[in-house]
C-alpha cells in the first residue's frame, strides 16, 4: 500500500500542475483577445466626462432650423394662448420671426449680438423690433459667475437690473423698453453658447429670471437644456418648482411676481 501511495503522488502532483498550466494559458489569451473591452469596466468615476458643449448646437446658416417642429409648437401654442402679449426674444431665428407673426397686435423684441442675422432678417411690422447687444462673458466662466451670484447680495432678485451693476451676471445696457416693459414671454435661446469660447447664456438666464420676478407673472422659455449650463442656470434661477412643460429641449417656466424676494429658490438647499 505504502509502495502504490509513493508512486502516485508524484504522478498526481504533475497531473495537478499541467492543469494549472493550461488555464493560466487560457486566462492569459481570453485577457488578450477581450483587452479593447476593458474600459467598460472602469468605475464611473473614471470614465471621460461627457463634454457640455457640442458642435451640434452650432447653427452656421441664418435659415438652419432652431427648433425642432415639436418645441416649435409647445412654444407657438404657449403664445397664442397669451397673444396679443409682450414677447422678448434673446436670439433671434427665422422660426421665432414666425412667432412674433402669431402675436398679432402684440409688441416682439428680439436681442442679438450676431450682426449676421441682424442683417440677414428683416423685419415688416410696427409691433417687431431687433436690437444689438453684446455679452461679456464666454462660456468657460459658468462655474466661477455662479459661485460669484450665490455669494452677492447684489444678485439677490429683490436687486433688479439696472441697479445691479455690482452683480457680473446682470445685463444692465439693454434697450429702455427691455426694462420699462411687464413682458409676459421671455425666450432665451442666445448667444450661441456652443463652445467654451463662445459667449455662454449665463447673463441672459439670470437676467430673464429678474425681469420675470419684475411683472404679474411671465413665462421664461429656454431651449438647449440639454446642454450643461443651460440646465445649471435654469435650475438655479428659474427653479424647477416653477417647470410646467417641456419638450425635447425646450422648458418652460412659470414665474410670478418675487421682485421683494431675497432668493431665486427659496426652498433650496445650496451647496457652496
Amino acid at each position: 500500500m505504502s509502495f502504490t501511495r509513493n508512486k502516485l503522488l508524484p504522478v498526481l502532483v504533475l497531473i495537478l500542475s499541467s492543469l494549472s498550466i493550461l488555464r493560466l494559458v487560457r486566462i492569459a489569451l481570453t485577457t488578450s483577445n477581450t483587452s479593447p473591452l476593458l474600459a467598460i469596466a472602469l468605475p464611473p468615476k473614471l470614465q471621460r466626462p461627457k463634454s457640455g458643449f457640442s458642435e451640434k448646437h452650432n447653427r452656421t446658416s441664418a435659415n438652419e432650423a432652431a427648433i425642432s417642429g415639436k418645441e416649435f409648437k409647445l412654444l407657438s401654442n404657449l403664445i397664442a394662448e397669451k397673444t396679443p402679449c409682450n414677447l422678448l426674444f434673446f436670439g433671434i431665428e427665422s422660426q421665432y420671426l414666425n412667432l412674433s407673426a402669431v402675436n398679432d397686435g402684440g409688441n416682439n423684441v428680439f436681442l442679438e449680438d450676431d450682426p449676421y442675422k441682424l442683417s440677414t432678417f428683416k423685419v415688416n411690422s410696427n409691433h417687431t423690433r431687433m436690437y444689438k447687444v453684446d455679452y461679456k462673458f464666454q462660456a468657460e466662466k459658468a462655474y466661477k459667475l455662479l459661485k460669484h451670484a450665490r455669494g452677492n447680495k447684489s444678485c439677490a432678485p429683490d436687486s433688479g437690473l439696472r441697479n445691479s451693476s455690482k452683480c457680473k451676471l446682470a445685463l444692465t445696457d439693454l434697450p429702455r423698453e427691455v426694462y420699462e416693459v411687464k413682458w409676459d414671454v421671455v425666450v432665451v435661446d442666445g448667444p450661441r453658447g456652443d463652445s467654451p469660447q463662445a459667449p455662454g447664456r449665463m447673463a441672459t438666464i439670470y437676467s430673464a429670471a429678474i425681469i420675470a420676478r419684475e411683472g404679474n407673472t411671465t413665462d421664461v422659455v429656454v431651449h438647449d437644456t440639454d446642454r450643461m449650463i443651460e440646465k445649471w442656470y435654469s435650475w438655479e434661477f428659474l427653479c424647477d418648482e416653477n417647470l410646467i412643460s417641456s419638450k425635447g429641449k425646450l422648458w418652460i417656466f412659470r414665474i410670478r411676481n418675487g421682485k421683494n424676494s431675497t432668493s431665486f429658490c427659496p426652498d433650496k438647499v445650496i451647496q457652496q
